[in-house]
């Protein structure tokens, strides 16, 4: 049995429901983690089969689009550090209920869809792991089994959340740098062929932006991640001050991981293999270290996917809890277990959600490629959203963008939501469905407030600041 939880001041003066836990190195492995999940182990291949040697090309790229907009992120959660992220941003910038709404549903989809097949991933890497097999049922099975785990660790609460987060990204970051070595003792060993990741004409006969721009499309999967840490923003020690620093060398860190995995990679195992099949690392591993026992790094690589999925969980069902508090959805979102101070309500529809598509969706090819589409959406309204709220002044110091970069990642987030990058038509029908049922949801959402005596079309948005 709840009851209500009375809002608690923090140090620096803020109300919230939620336990700050957060220091900075807590909220660094948070985006580490969250930067350094599914996206690197699976799609360096992938982005290899379009450009070819050049495969660090558009991770360097995505980098530069991702830290221009986490500029705009830093702006907004200095500003206004609490829980709703880009829904908050939308609504002080725009205020218009239906927009927020709908970004707060896109967010929320692209982090299910992504803890989804995270889950899937893990699923047949444990199957094949342990000699279970592929089995269709198998496979889902094991996927709700550890979807169910990661609610629970979810309700137990955030600090036990960020504690498997911080073990798991260990983790995950040791396979990384287990390739970093492996390339450099083969660089000292006079192994592989370096030569590869600079040579700029095995992009196609395309010539090289466009191939560039494609493969961006992909590679931009791997560094979402940053924008989930704002969410985190009430359960976080001092964010206003200790975001900056922390999001900024989070991607810092990340970027030049994935510039070394992805150098080490197609300088060990060449384009056309690295993009054969679905465990590229795995190739660079038995390339480069053949003696090393592989099924060691596919338990790493469980380590990885599961983190991803962690992360994104979290993510939605705080992003949901914001929204709540704000009545933006039904107020029974925003519920908080007394004693653990955890939103269980958001974390067992969230978690429901995520099983629901495990169970009817399963594993969708073009889910990651889905997810970055909305996610670029979203980014393109923050960068505007920053530039809105300029003239909105409030009493404490924030981190301010650098004056040009809100309108460059306005229009280069615009740029790679278009089907001139060459993105597959399907992620654009899986977004269509995913936006018409956030409409229906909306709606729901307004007759529920209405029979409940709420006004559906009022929120306390604007007031968060004060």
């Amino acid at each position: 049995m709840t009851k209500d939880v009375s809002k608690a001041l923090d140090q620096d003066g803020e109300k919230t429901e939620l336990k700050r836990v957060m220091g900075p190195g807590l909220l660094l492995l948070f985006v580490v983690g969250d930067v350094l999940g599914t996206g690197i182990y699976a799609l360096t291949g992938e982005v290899a089969a379009k450009v070819g040697g050049i495969v660090w090309l558009p991770f360097l790229v995505a980098f530069v689009l991702a830290t221009v907009t986490a500029c705009s992120y830093l702006e907004l959660v200095t500003k206004y550090p609490k829980a709703a992220g880009a829904a908050l941003y939308t609504q002080k910038a725009f205020g218009v209920h239906f927009l927020t709404f709908l970004v707060a549903f896109a967010v929320m989809s692209s982090g299910i869809t992504s803890a989804s097949t995270a889950s899937q991933a893990f699923a047949e890497n444990f199957g094949k792991s342990f000699g279970l097999g592929d089995g269709a049922f198998l496979i889902t099975a094991i996927s709700i089994g550890f979807m169910v785990l990661l609610g629970l660790i979810n309700l137990r609460g955030v600090g036990e959340s960020v504690k498997a987060n911080v073990v798991l990204t260990c983790i995950e970051l040791t396979g990384l740098l287990i390739i970093i070595m492996i390339g450099a003792a083969a660089l000292m060993g006079g192994q592989g062929d370096f030569g590869r990741a600079f040579d700029f004409s095995s992009a196609g006969e395309q010539g090289l932006f466009w191939p560039v721009i494609a493969a961006t499309t992909l590679a931009f999967f791997a560094m979402v991640g940053f924008e989930d840490s704002v969410n985190m923003a009430e359960e976080a020690k001092n964010p206003s001050r200790i975001f900056p620093k922390v999001l900024l060398g989070g991607l810092l860190i990340t970027g030049v991981i994935y510039l070394l995995v992805s150098i080490t990679a197609i300088a060990l195992v060449d384009a056309k293999a690295l993009g054969e099949g679905a465990t590229p690392l795995l190739k660079v591993v038995e390339a480069g270290a053949p003696w090393f026992p592989l099924s060691v790094f596919g338990i790493i690589t469980m380590c990885a996917v599961a983190n991803s999925a962690l992360i994104n969980m979290l993510m939605a069902s705080r992003l949901l809890y914001g929204m709540a508090q704000e009545k933006v959805l039904p107020s029974i979102l925003g519920k908080v277990l007394p004693k653990r101070r955890t939103p269980y309500t958001a974390i067992v529809f969230t978690t429901g959600l995520a099983i629901a598509l495990i169970t009817f969706v399963g594993a969708v090819p073009d889910l990651g490629g889905t997810t970055a589409l909305l996610l670029l959406a979203v980014f393109t309204l923050v960068n505007i959203a920053v530039l809105v709220l300029r003239s909105d002044t409030v009493e404490h110091d924030h981190f301010t963008s650098p004056l040009g970069l809100p309108y460059i990642g306005a229009i280069s987030c615009a740029f790679f939501v278009g089907p001139w990058t060459g993105r597959d038509s399907v992620q654009y029908l899986i977004a269509a469905v995913l936006i018409g049922l956030g409409v229906v949801l909306w709606g729901a959402t307004v007759f529920y407030m209405k029979s409940k005596g709420q006004d559906p079309l009022a929120s306390d948005m604007d007031k968060l600041s004060e």
